[in-house]
């Protein structure tokens, strides 16, 4: 390639794009908090963490301090500060409360025992609708035996929050992955398709993982979760940047917190079946562990990844365009995931993903 000026490198390319930052503004940052974190649904913990009556978990959506408690058979949902206690009240005489002396929250449990929560006092829809059909292809497999969280780790990423959600949606960075790379590289593992769901959700579809193909490799068919064909592998990444994984006999899922345009936290956790027997839950997370565990390598390529891309977007660098022209019928390495993300990006945030400072008046009063 002839060397390039300034002005070419900044020119307007002829395919689609998005424009760096979005994932270096703080008034974009800030705007997402409102536009999009406050209004929509996240799962924030699993009923799995929350088994006795007032077990409860704290997270945060947007800045605000959000406590998840088991109030006898039911989770509720409230926002506090950290100068109340979120548990106020009067015990009734079946042990329970008579109300709760912070605000509280829509809240639900779906999909496999997920705890969801929005911050919105009017959500349009139900955690059922917002999902809007994502999670159709592994459903059976996530709610026909009550789920189990073996595994939680966090980790605090100088990056972009959408970063994550791109290096979960795009497939050119295969080649980091040693273990995808020894089980997969195949026509059945190029060929899946990316389906685009309302919402800005997307999944990707499934093929058969070969994971005797690794050195010491087993197959893992036998611990498949229920209704899966043995060693499938699904991935659904929910708008805006929440991702759930499930390679035949373990799931992770990923929940971002951002905490800045160049900052995120992402919380991990990984999946059995409550039935497990001991020797299975062991096998279970060594399964999980090779691939995202301490010692694995798929999960902490990713971050890798993130990292050196969010390097060269910190606030204030020159900005540049991000390609997102590639089209290869829609199959994984087609970028039609990141085309349907940032297009709902844009609705939710009323500005053009490839040109967000257009209309500089935009950000007055908001």
């Amino acid at each position: 390639m002839p060397a390039r000026k300034h002005t070419q490198w900044l020119s307007e390319p002829s395919v689609e794009y998005v424009d760096s930052r979005i994932y270096s503004s703080w008034d974009i940052f800030n705007r997402e908090q409102e536009k999009i974190f406050k209004k929509c649904w996240i799962p924030l913990c699993h009923e799995s963490e929350l088994v006795n009556h007032l077990d409860f978990r704290n997270s945060s959506i947007a800045g605000c301090k959000i406590a998840m408690i088991r109030d006898k058979e039911k989770i509720v949902a409230f926002q506090h500060s950290f100068q109340s206690m979120p548990v106020s009240g009067n015990l009734t005489e079946d042990g329970g409360y008579d109300h709760w002396n912070c605000p509280e929250l829509h809240c639900e449990v779906k999909f496999g025992g997920m705890v969801w929560v929005t911050l919105n006092p009017e959500p349009t829809q139900d955690v059922e609708g917002w999902a809007a059909g994502a999670f159709d292809c592994i459903r059976p497999a996530l709610d026909t035996e009550p789920l189990e969280v073996f595994h939680y780790h966090k980790a605090i990423i100088k990056s972009n929050y959408k970063l994550w959600h791109d290096t979960n949606s795009e497939f050119y960075h295969d080649y980091m992955h040693y273990f995808n790379r020894t089980t997969g590289f195949n026509e059945e593992y190029f060929a899946r398709k990316c389906t685009g769901f309302d919402n800005g959700h997307v999944n990707v579809g499934s093929f058969e993982v070969q994971y005797t193909a690794m050195e010491n490799g087993k197959d893992r068919g036998e611990l498949s979760f229920p209704h899966l064909p043995p060693n499938q592998w699904y991935m659904i990444d929910l708008f805006p940047g929440m991702n759930f994984n499930l390679r035949g006999s373990a799931l992770r899922t990923d929940v971002v917190t951002p905490l800045g345009p160049d900052k995120v936290m992402i919380e991990f956790r990984g999946f059995g079946l409550k039935k497990d027997t001991p020797e299975e839950r062991k096998t279970r997370i060594e399964h999980h562990n090779t691939i995202w565990g301490p010692m694995g390598r798929n999960l902490h390529e990713d971050l890798i990844g993130i990292q050196g891309q969010g390097s060269s977007m910190q606030p204030n660098s020159e900005h540049r365009h991000i390609l997102h022209g590639r089209h290869e019928d829609e199959t994984i390495h087609d970028e039609v995931g990141m085309r349907h993300f940032y297009q709902e990006w844009g609705n939710w945030m009323g500005i053009d993903p490839s040109n967000p400072m257009k209309d500089n008046a935009i950000w007055e009063n908001n």
